[in-house]
């Protein structure tokens, strides 16, 4: 059960925030439209589709909520920029974790911008979706999705006449997923978002251009590839063979549903052509009932970084993966009933400053630091109202099943499973 004080926290929270946001919006309604809407996302209804945000709003159709996401004017990439100021104010941190993946959105019919049958990992296999390609963020005072975009196939983006329909603006081109990340990832960097560390699946990893990009900034990286990955003269798979035993460690890559993800991992140097104090490698995983299929990633990390660094960075990258499913779960990103190019942006960017906003209550409910005053003027103490009270009962509940503790602890390591000789030279130290 909420406390008093536990739901004024809420609603002064959820105040601050919209008075971050508000001068976005011109007039007086579409503020109030943005209170109801995101007060909707964060309401314990069974889907946040148009019909249940407006029935929340006390609107008896949804064609407020509807004209909301399509015609009254604002900007959904300022409120992005927004959402990674609020996120970095609350939960940045220097060591910060950036990760790129992408979600599926399944969908009916042709219409929906960008939507075709592809592969969804979401479903894990080719489905009608959409593809959304997201930068989350993580730190050890929490985790939120900070930037998304569309991603439009080749199809769509040549296809005029479906662009008109759905809305693509004329200026979106097709880019690969890469290409997307890159983009997100240069924003995140010249807003100064605070973060040390890239981490992504293999359809990232392998692109050259990212990786040297990154080097390029002095930003590290743990980048997951295949199997087949050129590295030198061979593929990443070749250099298994060279490792014993003793290059085996086994440690944790952050807690799982059955406890910490106990894996075996091993480290090589490989590349000159790193900048001065710096070290490019590649980290290997397997599992430990089924070593024979291991995993591979491509790291950038500067001279002394220890091994356990790096598998707690290769670790956070599932972190993005539960933020969509939060994401999903909680504020309906999902959810949408829209079919525009504008219209997605609108719900997505919505949704995920509602789940950042559920991130930021919860670092304060387990003892993080507490949310700075808005310098923007004061909303009305009651905007969020009992739903504040109902989200505060729901995270004091989950919160006293959280600790503090780091994203990645290593294992406590039976002698039999690690050598307790000192690792080689060849791991960073």
């Amino acid at each position: 059960m909420a406390t008093m004080d536990a739901g004024a926290s809420c609603s002064g929270a959820f105040s601050a925030l919209l008075a971050r946001l508000e001068p976005r919006f011109g007039r007086v309604e579409p503020r109030r439209r943005l209170a109801a809407y995101l007060k909707g996302l964060l309401a314990p209804v069974e889907r946040k589709n148009g019909w249940q945000l407006a029935e929340a709003a006390g609107d008896p159709t949804p064609d407020g909520v509807q004209e909301f996401l399509s015609r009254v004017r604002w900007d959904a990439d300022t409120l992005r920029d927004d959402l990674r100021a609020y996120v970095a104010e609350h939960l940045g941190d220097r060591d910060g974790v950036l990760a790129l993946d992408e979600t599926g959105f399944l969908k009916k019919g042709n219409k929906s911008a960008g939507v075709q049958r592809q592969y969804s990992g979401t479903a894990g296999r080719i489905e009608n979706c959409q593809i959304g390609v997201f930068l989350g963020y993580a730190s050890r005072y929490g985790r939120a999705l900070i930037d998304r975009t569309l991603y439009l196939p080749e199809g769509w983006a040549a296809d005029t006449a479906r662009r008109a329909e759905a809305g693509v603006p004329e200026d979106v081109a097709f880019a690969t997923k890469p290409k997307l990340g890159l983009a997100m990832l240069e924003r995140a960097h010249l807003a100064g978002m605070p973060f040390a560390w890239v981490t992504a699946d293999s359809v990232y990893g392998a692109d050259h251009a990212l990786r040297r990009w990154l080097q390029g900034k002095g930003l590290g990286y743990v980048l997951a590839v295949t199997r087949a990955q050129r590295l030198g003269f061979g593929r990443v798979e070749d250099r298994v063979g060279a490792l014993t035993g003793e290059d085996w460690h086994r440690l944790s890559a952050g807690d799982g549903a059955k406890g910490p993800r106990l894996y075996e991992w091993a480290y090589l140097s490989c590349g000159s052509d790193a900048a001065p104090g710096w070290e490019k490698g590649l980290l290997i995983r397997r599992s430990i009932p089924e070593p024979q299929e291991p995993a591979f990633y491509l790291t950038h990390a500067a001279d002394g970084t220890a091994l356990a660094d790096l598998v707690r960075v290769a670790g956070t990258r599932w972190t993005i993966e539960a933020g969509f499913e939060a994401a999903k779960g909680e504020v309906g990103l999902d959810q949408y009933e829209v079919r525009s190019w504008k219209g997605w942006h609108r719900h997505i960017t919505l949704a995920m400053l509602a789940h950042a906003y559920l991130a930021v209550l919860r670092k304060a409910m387990v003892g993080g630091r507490h949310p700075p005053r808005s310098r923007g003027r004061a909303a009305a103490a009651d905007r969020a109202g009992d739903q504040a009270a109902a989200v505060a009962a729901r995270l004091q509940q989950a919160s006293r099943y959280r600790s503090r503790a780091r994203l990645v602890t290593l294992a406590t390591t039976p002698p039999a499973a690690c050598p307790s000789s000192t690792p080689a030279a060849s791991y960073p130290q």
